[in-house]
This record gives C-alpha cells, structure tokens and sequence, in this order.
C-alpha cells in the first residue's frame, strides 16, 4: 500500500463539494488545515443549483397566479385579465438559483486555494485517491459524493425530449404537455406547479398512493386533492415509445401523447467513479456499502459516507447531519455515534404534504391511538381559502406520548416542525396541550387533533383545563 508514489499527504480527504461535504468540512478544518476538498462537476450544491430552493422559486410563482381562481370570493375583479409570461418566470427561478448558489461558494469553495482540487476522485488504494494527474494519501477519506436523477436507459434514445431536475430549470419556456413519471415529493412538487403554470399534465406512477404516504386517510385525501389538478394514473408500470413529434406514454389501458417527460423516479448515488470494489470494499444488489447511519463509518476503515451517496435520508438537513458527523469522526481519536434528529418530511405542494417522526406502516397498530383534523372548519384555513386538508397525529395508547404524524395541510411544514421538535423532546399529547394556542391561527388545528388524540390515552395524566398547576 505504502509503495504508491503519491504526490501530496493530508490528513482528510473530502470527495464531494455539496451539502455533505461541507458539512464535513466545517468539522474538519475545527482540528487540522491539512485536508482537500474534491469535487467533480459543477458546484453549488444540489439544493440550490437544481433541488430545494430553484424548485420553491417556481412553485410559489405557480402558487400565485393559480390564486386567481379565488379571487371573485374576495371581492376581487380583472381574474380573467392576468397572465403569466413564461420565460420571465422562469428567468426569474434562474436568478433567485444564481443568487443561492453565490452564497454557497462564496462562504466555501471560493476562498479554498490549493485546499480545493477539480475533478473526478477514484480509490487507488483504501488510503491513495488519485484525481486527475495526480495521487493522494489521506488518513482519513469522507465519500460525499451526492447522486443523479434516475433516467431508464430505454429513455435516452429520446433524450432531448426528457426533462429532469439537471435541466428542467434550464428550460427557456415550457411544454404544452408533460407527463410526470414519478410522483413523490419532486413529481408533486413540480407536477402541481406545471399545470398550475398552464401546462397539461398527467401523473404517473407504478404504486397506488403518492408522497410517499403510508396513512390510508391521508393518502385518499392527498389522491382526491391532487387529482383535482391534474390526472393520476397510478398503479401501473410506465412505457413510453418515440411518436413522431410527440412521445406515446402508456400506463394500464391508458395511453396519451405528449411534448416531453419529467423523470422523477429518484435519485441514484454516485459511486460508480470510486472504484469501491477495487479496494475491496463489498456492496449490496444496489452498490452500496454497509455503513453504520451513527458515525457514517464503511466496515472498520478510516472511510466515512455521508449526504444523498448513502441513500439513507436524501434531504438537506440530514445531508448536513451527516456530512458533519463524518467529518466530526475523520479527525477524531476515537469514532463516536450520534443520535439522528426525528424524521421530518415536507412536500411543498398545495396544501403541503408532510409526514413526522413514524410513519403509519410503522407503527405498532395495538399500541397506537390517532387523533385526527380535517381543515374545513378551520377558522384561518377557511379565511385564507385553503380549508381543505387532514391531519393525523399518533400517539402511544397507554400514556399519550407522540410517536407520528401524517398530513396534508395548510402551513402543513410549520405543523410538522412544530411535531418534530415535541417528538424529539419525548413529549407527551397532554405536554402539547399546555402549550399556547392563538386564535385565529392554522395551529389550532393541531389543538384540534390533539383533543382528539387525547380523548383516547388511557392513562388521562393531563389536567382537563390543558394548564399547568401551581401551589398557592
């Protein structure tokens, strides 16, 4: 191993310049400057170059030009008069992107110098990185080399006619007609944002529920909500075949001609370019390596995997976590695990979809009470127009205490955050209700379902007046 001639010794090496890998660098750089950045491809982060913030930016210009459908109720007059300009509008997501991305080099990879190396990083060695021209000895390796929009290889004769997260944003203007093959929170998110912007959408999927859903009330109500915009063929595969000036998709006994295909069929880490096996280092059927989720450690080897790569939790704030604590454990003396915050889930579409903690189909159905929500007579949902959704939130039978919770909802992300952090707190429904509520607010209607979770605990240990007592 040590006969590899190398031209440069650090202490880290960190193969990948998005969220995970800076996370791990601003750990890294706390204990030694001997470390290397390396990254392949463009920078900036998937997050704000083609993920969390570009596809907000559409969405909220999606969410209100469709507003004007309610505007008559309100009293106001010139609905039909509005239009949207396209090309502007998606001019406008570019600029909001660029500036997101800016930010994220200009506190990172812009101030690096000799620390930053551009290119592609494969495994000599488990401890010699060979990038470009030349070779690296690292002592301690961090893999957060992110992943890439899944595209089945049946689809790349039509290439130029399959839009994905790499490109959509890119587009100049918008097709006629799109069909979304994959409908979790990307399909969604821009499904719902594409037919509100006037595009003619159909929604495909092999399962039967969407977002990713395992709650069968919020399921249906997620399916009758979002089948009112645009259609849903689930439960099916999906095969698509080139039509002349158009692309013939069929799924079942349903079949429509469309402009272009939005692949949203997941995401693929990747691992290809390392050449794992080359150092011995054994996959699963997917390619993946065994990994412990609490120090992000491959096997016993001084190698760390962290953010979309691993598969694990594809979402930022996870990323972050785990690009922190692999970063946190290549410098350390001794590895370290650590507890991995509440799982929380937010689709952003109309009403948002989110799910908290565990979900429905993990959830021990002798041991569960459910306590539920929907938002019709919600006072400020109704306000605003937008009193339609569920709420459902889980609790332990015996003693109350929140275990989940699945929505379709108003405000549905701050509702979550508001569950997960009482869920990482290990508190009970009778501690939430303690809490203040204000009226009129959307958060009322998790009071609401938490009344309704309460009424069914066994042991009631929360006073009936929701208010804590005092001596005196």
């Amino acid at each position: 191993m040590n006969d590899i001639p190398v031209n440069r010794t650090v202490d880290v090496a960190i193969i990948g310049a998005g969220t995970a890998g800076l996370g791990a660098m601003s750990q890294v750089r706390r204990a030694t400057d001997n470390f290397v950045l390396i990254n392949g491809g463009e920078l900036g982060t998937t997050c704000a170059r083609v993920g969390c913030m570009p596809s907000k930016a559409i969405i909220q210009v999606a969410e209100d030009f469709h507003r004007r459908h309610i505007f008559d109720r309100f009293g106001i007059g010139g609905d039909q008069q509005l239009s949207l300009d396209i090309p502007e509008a998606m001019e406008h997501t570019r600029d909001l992107r660029d500036i997101f991305v800016d930010r994220v080099l200009a506190g990172t990879t812009d101030n690096l110098k000799d620390k930053f190396i551009d290119g592609y990083a494969r495994f000599v060695e488990p401890d010699v990185l060979e990038v470009e021209s030349q070779r690296i000895r690292a002592a301690n390796i961090v893999i957060a080399t992110g992943s890439s929009p899944v595209v089945p290889n049946a689809w790349h004769v039509f290439a130029d006619r399959v839009l994905t997260t790499d490109n959509f944003f890119e587009q100049d203007d918008l097709p006629e007609s799109v069909a979304v093959a994959g409908l979790g929170a990307i399909g969604l998110e821009l499904g719902q944002a594409l037919s509100r912007m006037g595009v003619a959408v159909t929604g495909i999927d092999m399962l039967e529920t969407i977002g990713g859903i395992t709650d069968p009330v919020v399921s249906q109500t997620a399916l009758t909500l979002i089948g009112k915009e645009f259609p849903l063929w689930l439960g099916h595969p999906m095969a698509v075949r080139d039509d002349g000036d158009k692309l013939l998709v069929t799924s079942g006994d349903r079949s429509i001609r469309v402009d272009k295909i939005l692949a949203c069929l997941g995401r693929r880490p990747n691992l290809e370019r390392l050449g794992l096996a080359r150092i011995g280092i054994d996959t699963d059927a997917r390619g993946m390596p065994q990994h412990n989720p609490h120090t992000m450690q491959i096997h016993n080897l001084p190698i760390f995997i962290a953010g979309d790569v691993n598969a694990e939790r594809q979402i930022l704030h996870e990323a972050a976590d785990e690009g922190r604590i692999a970063g946190s454990n290549a410098v350390a003396a001794e590895v370290v695990g650590y507890r991995r915050r509440t799982p929380l889930a937010i689709t952003f579409t109309d009403p948002n979809i989110a799910q908290v903690g565990l979900r429905f189909s993990e959830l021990d159905q002798e041991q569960v009470v459910i306590g539920e929500i929907r938002f019709g007579p919600v006072g400020r949902a109704l306000l605003m127009g937008k009193n339609k959704g569920v709420l459902r939130v889980y609790g332990h039978r015996q003693h109350g205490q929140l275990l989940g919770a699945s929505m379709i909802a108003p405000r549905g992300e701050h509702l979550a955050h508001l569950l997960a952090w009482s869920i990482q707190q290990d508190q009970s429904v009778f501690d939430l209700l303690k809490m203040p509520f204000y009226h009129p607010a959307i958060e009322e209607g998790l009071q609401a379902a938490l009344r309704d979770l309460r009424k069914q605990v066994v042991e009631q240990s929360g006073d009936v007046l929701e208010l804590a007592r005092v001596d005196g």
